[in-house]
């Protein structure tokens, strides 16, 4: 039962979100969606003090905000997780039971990231209790493994904070930025004709080879140029490619989906752009090139500076925890990027290991839970002083 969680028992929450099958009915069929996750945590919230609020963000999928604290003079804090998880084929564990051995609570979504949820809710407990002039905000949002309408309806409702902690799994390091990635579509167009006419056959996939070569030149070359202090360089990859109908044809066109990962500083726009120039290079110097380049879809990184108040005061918490303070860049692509885009300076900062995210094994340390409360509580004490 839900009563029988104790106030501020991270553990406890853990185990009991990690039982509730949430996988994403946008990625896996017959998927159940968040529902009844949030209903749990909000059932437990409400018990635990905070004042809760569900709204749907699409048909039977909600958002669970709580707040506690507030009154006062501080400044706010939210904390975001996403309740949704990923399918659970191929695992080699019950993906729903919970099961406690070793020191870790395994299941899907106990690292990504219902582990970092539990430790951010009873963490926000924990600073209330010790008194807060500020307000802690809980956004527990639906949606983020697919296209993030958790985090966007929540923006879009007006809710806002001074400054926001994404508990994503990091190993309890402080990662205040990520890259963006950016999905382009790409058509080369050839002519169709008998194998044995190179005459007046245009192949298409030839032609796709020559950017592939150009796209090859650009990630090994011009790429590494420009770097991020905690990210590195971007980079880029051939996802996806089509082309022909038969070994006697010559193809009359070949599709591509690339894929670019960018850092802070670069632009879908800028990407889309620096494709076509390679594009039109070519068809400088071999005119029956033709291609379409169209953008498919694209996501912003994520940064906020090192100097910034939200991390020095992350980093004074974890030093005063005796957890040795590590600052990174983050691999994955997080909520933290909307908020930022809305002027909210959000980090990422969790228990768990994000390369045990949506694996065959996933498992999240207890200890790290304990560890990641502490943390965060402290944060929120300072922060909303």
């Amino acid at each position: 039962m839900n009563s029988d969680i104790a106030p501020g028992d991270a553990r406890a929450l853990t185990a009991a979100l990690v039982r509730v099958d949430s996988r994403n009915p946008s990625l896996v069929r017959g998927g159940p969606g968040e529902a009844e996750c949030a209903r749990l945590l909000r059932d437990v919230l409400d018990a635990w003090g905070f004042r809760t609020e569900l709204h749907d963000v699409a048909p039977g999928r909600p958002n669970l905000v709580a707040r506690i604290g507030g009154g006062g003079s501080g400044r706010s804090l939210m904390f975001n997780g996403h309740l949704d998880v990923v399918g659970t084929e191929g695992m080699v564990h019950e993906p729903f039971a919970a099961e406690e051995r070793d020191g870790r609570l395994y299941g899907r979504g106990s690292a990504d990231m219902k582990g970092g949820i539990a430790a951010m809710c009873a963490a926000a407990h924990r600073a209330a209790g010790e008194g807060i002039g500020g307000e802690v905000i809980i956004a527990a949002v639906a949606d983020e493994e697919y296209e993030s309408l958790g985090t966007r309806a929540l923006i879009a409702s007006g809710v806002r904070a001074d400054a926001a902690v994404i508990t994503e799994p990091t190993r309890l390091s402080i990662m205040p930025a990520h890259r963006g990635f950016v999905w382009m579509d790409i058509e080369v167009t050839g002519r169709a004709a008998h194998g044995s006419r190179w005459d007046i056959g245009v192949d298409a996939i030839r032609h796709m080879g020559l950017l592939l070569a150009e796209l090859d030149r650009l990630d090994a070359e011009v790429l590494p140029r420009t770097t991020h202090p905690l990210l590195g360089r971007g980079s880029l990859h051939a996802s996806l490619i089509s082309g022909g109908i038969g070994y006697s044809t010559y193809p009359d066109r070949c599709a591509l989906g690339l894929e670019r990962r960018t850092i802070p500083g670069e632009t879908a726009e800028g990407v889309v752009a620096e494709v076509r120039a390679l594009c039109a290079a070519i068809a400088a110097r071999r005119p029956s090139f033709v291609a379409d380049v169209r953008l498919g879809g694209a996501q912003g990184p994520s940064d906020v500076a090192v100097d910034a108040p939200l991390v020095t005061g992350l980093r004074d918490a974890v030093q005063a925890a005796g957890v040795p303070v590590v600052v990174e860049g983050m691999s994955a692509w997080t909520d933290a990027a909307l908020l930022n885009e809305e002027g909210i300076p959000a980090v990422c900062f969790g228990p768990g290991d994000i390369s045990l995210a949506h694996a065959a094994e996933e498992y999240i340390p207890l200890d790290e839970i304990d560890r990641a409360t502490a943390i965060l509580a402290s944060l929120a004490g300072r922060w909303c002083a």
